[in-house]
């Protein structure tokens, strides 16, 4: 139940990374079984998390911090 909570603190709720829906071509709708075409913000009672379906963001680069220091030996 830890790893839930976390999900829950950190990320919405939407159909679009409900297990049971698939993102239509255009991605703007959520094609699914159980409630048919719907939005993707939309959340029902079936929702049900998939980690699989989140696109994580990209870690920003600080690679300015550095030195020419840093890099000799």
């Amino acid at each position: 139940m830890k790893n839930q909570e976390y999900v829950e603190q950190e990320y919405r709720k939407a159909c679009r990374y409900c297990e049971h829906g698939q993102l239509s071509s255009d991605q703007t709708v959520v094609l699914c079984p159980k409630k048919g075409i719907v939005e993707t913000d939309y959340l029902c009672k079936k929702y049900v998390y998939d980690p699989l379906k989140r696109v994580p963001q990209q870690p920003r680069a600080t690679m300015t911090d550095f030195s020419a220091e840093d890099f000799s030996l």
